[in-house]
C-alpha cells in the first residue's frame, strides 16, 4: 500500500483510483461497507483520510478519543486491500478550503479520483459547509462520480465510532468488535517498564495508550500480533489496562504478558486485540496475593480464548 501525505506527490500510475473518503476511525464495519462500493475493476482503490484526526485539529485540549493510532488504521486498511491511502495533514490550510476547493483542488486536481464514496453524513470543506450531495454536484463539475453509501445499522443501532467507544467504555469488548467487524485492538512499540512483572514471573509487554480512547480498566483476555522482529506471530495472552493501584501509576498503560513464550520483544510493534474482559483492577495486600490473582485471570483468559 503506497501512502500519500501531499496530493501534489501522486505518481500518474496513481491518478484515476476510486478512494473511499472519511476519518475511518477504528475502521469498522460501516467503513469496510463505504470501501467496498469504491472497488471498481481497473481503478486503484484508494482512501482518503486525515491526519490529525479534525476533531483533535479543532479540540486539541478535548478527552482522547480515537480509536486507532494512524499506524493501526494504515495496517487494518491494507488488510482490506486498500492500494493508496491519502493521509491528508489536516492543518490550517485544509481546514481553511472552502468546500469547491477541496472537491476541485484536492479530489480532482491533486489526486486525480474517478470515482469517490462517501457515508450520507459526510460533511467537508470550511466550517463543515459541504454535505454529500454538494460533492456529487462539484464531482460532475469536476469530472469524478460520486456514490453516496447509506449508513450501516446493527442489532442495536447505527454502527458508528461513538458506539465502539461506548462499548469499550461498558467493558464490553464483543458488542465492540461486532460492529467493528475486528477485534479492538491497541497498537504500538513494546517500551520498557518497571520490570515487575518479570520479578512475578509474569514477564509483560509495556505499550503507552497516550492519545486514544481508554477502554474500561481492568484484565483482559486478548489476542496478540507481534508485527515485526524475531518473534513475529500470533499468540494468546492477558493483559491488564490501567495503573496497577497496587503500585500506583499515574498514567495508565497496557501490560501484556503472552502465554508459552519466551523472548525479548523490547522495540517491537505490538498489536493487542480485547476479546474478553475478565475483571476489573484490584488493590492486593502482598505480592504473594498479586500472584494468586494472575494465576487464576491467566486460565481464565485461556478459557476465554479457547471459545473464540
Amino acid at each position: 500500500m503506497r501512502i500519500l501525505r501531499d496530493p501534489q506527490y501522486t505518481r500518474p500510475q496513481d491518478r484515476g483510483a476510486s478512494a473511499a473518503i472519511g476519518n475511518f476511525d477504528g475502521v469498522h464495519r460501516g467503513h469496510c461497507h463505504v470501501i467496498d462500493l469504491a472497488r471498481r475493476p481497473g481503478a486503484p482503490l484508494g482512501v482518503v483520510t486525515f491526519e490529525p484526526h479534525p476533531r483533535a485539529y479543532f479540540a486539541p485540549d478535548a478527552p482522547a478519543f480515537r480509536l486507532m493510532n494512524a499506524s493501526a488504521r494504515a495496517h487494518q486498511l491494507e488488510k482490506l486491500g486498500v492500494e493508496i491511502l491519502a493521509e491528508l495533514p489536516f492543518d490550517a490550510r485544509l481546514a481553511g478550503l472552502s468546500a469547491e476547493a477541496f472537491a476541485r483542488d484536492i479530489l480532482a486536481q491533486g489526486l486525480g479520483l474517478s470515482h469517490v464514496v462517501v457515508g450520507a453524513d459526510f460533511c467537508f470543506g470550511q466550517g463543515r459547509s459541504g454535505t454529500a450531495p454538494m460533492l456529487r454536484d462539484f464531482g460532475a463539475r469536476f469530472g469524478f462520480e460520486v456514490t453516496i453509501a447509506d449508513l450501516l445499522t446493527a442489532d442495536a443501532g447505527a454502527v458508528s465510532s461513538t458506539a465502539i467507544r461506548a462499548a469499550l467504555s461498558a467493558g464490553n469488548p464483543r458488542e465492540a468488535a461486532a460492529m467493528l467487524g475486528h477485534w479492538h485492538r491497541i497498537e504500538g512499540p513494546v517500551l520498557h517498564g518497571d520490570k515487575r512483572g518479570r520479578e512475578l514471573g509474569y514477564p509483560t509487554a509495556n505499550m503507552a495508550i497516550e492519545g486514544l480512547h481508554v477502554p474500561k480498566l481492568g484484565v483482559y483476555a486478548v489476542l496478540v500480533d507481534v508485527l515485526d522482529g524475531p518473534h513475529q506471530g500470533t499468540y494468546h495472552g492477558v493483559a491488564n489496562l490501567g495503573i496497577r493501584p497496587m503500585f500506583m501509576r499515574e498514567t495508565p498503560n497496557l501490560e501484556t504478558f503472552l502465554f508459552d513464550f519466551s523472548g525479548d520483544l523490547y522495540g517491537a510493534t505490538v498489536s493487542v486485540g480485547l476479546v474478553a474482559y475478565l475483571r476489573g483492577e484490584m488493590r492486593f495486600d502482598g505480592l504473594d496475593a498479586l500472584i494468586v490473582q494472575m494465576d487464576q485471570d491467566s486460565r481464565a483468559a485461556r478459557a476465554a480464548l479457547a471459545l473464540t
